[in-house]
């Protein structure tokens, strides 16, 4: 036999991608493989924006394939099932495959294993596939991973990262294997109205032109949401058609203190999925409790489905709610504005908000999404667990001329001045002419019941 299978999950691309390189060692016929994991779909994971993206990149990953000779492999079911298969059917020894992080992925990986290893195969997983850093390779010395940002940064970056590896220039792949046809970015219903396009080779054109230009201003911008300063990469990196290892070396290159800031929301990626890792029952327990006796979903059930539709009567929160549901995707500083309002303004249950959040975006990514939630939240790794973000405060600082609230709550977009965050304070016709809410809870009702709640601790 000489034949390998490349199981490709989160790692959608070509270009440095040690698990091909591994199995095209010596000259070998290489299956790539990809399975829609049924898994994944009873999970509620398989979500309208993620399948279209996912459409997007498998069919670039296949176009990729194609010019070098070779095509990507489909198929859905149980991943396991589904690789022994192809394994049978190409007669191949080993299969390779990136290493991830949840728990799902590690149960889901051993029992690849163990069938593999009961029909005389190898599995081969390899680290820094999907993360710059492997999850581990840096930890303190009273434990098995990092639960403060900050001296994990400084490890991780005197750590040496390995080199990026470019795309092979041919990928021999054997006759006669099966194959379900590609999806259509146009399948699912549901998809945001502005969702972004996927694939490697407009995730590298994104990339391209971000350290080109962008990234230079990024220390300074990040956090506007008017100007959007950043980089909407982070679909790109979730599905793997970017290399966070490539994407750090080359921010390094470029240099300068936006490439610096730059490499380090890297690094917070890394330092979310080591923790992770470590803590899988962290995707959907306290990392950390505060004992919270969250609202109830019959008593919060109003508050809530306003803070989902966008109708709080905050501007600054309804404008980063309705931006996700139009582009599934949504500005960072916008998620943590929306996640403290939800969690310490209306005192709802962080999980409420993250599966909300997972419904939509595109780059929902398990470790960043559930473990940031938990962060403003304060049961994860913020050092101050009680801190909460006015929204009015934020506003002023990273919108103040109103132009985001303007761009997504239209509503308010004749409204000129500071007004446009504080609509309620219009007086007579004008304001009675609004279709605009008023808010849901004053902000300092909504202080005085978490500290309430929090005191109980």
């Amino acid at each position: 036999m000489n034949v390998s299978v490349v199981l490709f999950t989160s790692d959608l691309r070509l270009h440095d991608h040690p698990p091909l390189w591994a199995a095209m060692e010596g000259g070998r016929e290489v299956v790539p493989l990809f399975v829609r994991d049924r898994g994944v779909d009873r999970a509620g994971f398989a979500v309208p924006n993620r399948l279209a993206f996912l459409a997007d990149c498998l069919r670039d990953l296949d176009a990729g394939l194609r010019e070098r000779g070779g095509r990507l492999i489909l198929r859905s079911g149980d991943v396991v099932e589904e690789v022994c298969r192809v394994v049978a059917e190409a007669d191949a020894d080993e299969v390779h495959m990136a290493a991830d992080v949840s728990g799902y992925a590690h149960r889901r990986e051993e029992r690849l294993r163990r069938a593999l290893e009961a029909d005389g195969r190898r599995l081969h997983v390899h680290d820094t596939v999907t993360t710059a850093l492997a999850p581990g390779a840096v930890a303190p010395a009273s434990s098995d991973h990092f639960a403060v940002f900050t001296p994990y940064f400084r490890q991780w970056s005197a750590a040496r990262l390995r080199d990026a590896v470019g795309a092979p220039r041919r990928v021999r792949v054997p006759d006669g294997i099966g194959s379900e046809s590609l999806p259509s970015r146009s399948g699912p219903a549901g998809v945001s109205e502005d969702l972004a396009a996927g694939g490697e080779a407009e995730g590298r054109r994104r990339a391209a032109a971000w350290l080109r230009g962008g990234v230079a201003a990024y220390e300074d911008r990040h956090d506007d949401l008017a100007q959007d300063g950043t980089s909407r990469l982070s679909a790109h990196l979730h599905f793997g058609t970017l290399s966070p290892v490539e994407l750090v070396h080359r921010a390094r290159r470029t240099g300068g203190p936006g490439a610096d800031a730059f490499v380090r929301q890297l690094a917070w990626r890394d330092f979310h999925r080591q923790l992770l890792a470590a803590r899988p029952q962290a995707a959907s327990a306290d990392y950390r409790t505060k004992h919270d006796r969250w609202r109830s979903a019959r008593v919060a059930r109003a508050d809530v489905e306003a803070w989902r539709e966008g109708r709080t009567g905050y501007p600054v929160v309804d404008a980063a709610m309705r931006q996700l549901r139009h582009e599934g995707w949504m500005h960072n500083r916008g998620r943590l504005l929306t996640a403290s309002f939800l969690t310490k303004t209306l005192y709802v249950d962080w999980r409420v908000g993250a599966r909300h959040f997972l419904d939509l975006l595109v780059d929902g990514d398990l470790a960043n999404n559930q473990l940031n939630w938990q962060w403003v939240a304060g049961t994860g790794t913020d050092s101050r667990p009680n801190r909460v973000l006015n929204p009015l405060a934020q506003a002023k600082r990273y919108d103040p001329d109103g132009g985001y609230v303007r761009r997504w709550v239209p509503e308010l977009a004749g409204i000129d001045g500071p007004l446009v965050h504080e609509p309620w304070k219009i007086q007579g016709a004008e304001r009675a002419a609004l279709d605009y809410p008023d808010p849901i809870v004053t902000l300092s009702d909504g202080l005085a019941r978490f500290r309430r709640a929090r005191a109980r601790d």
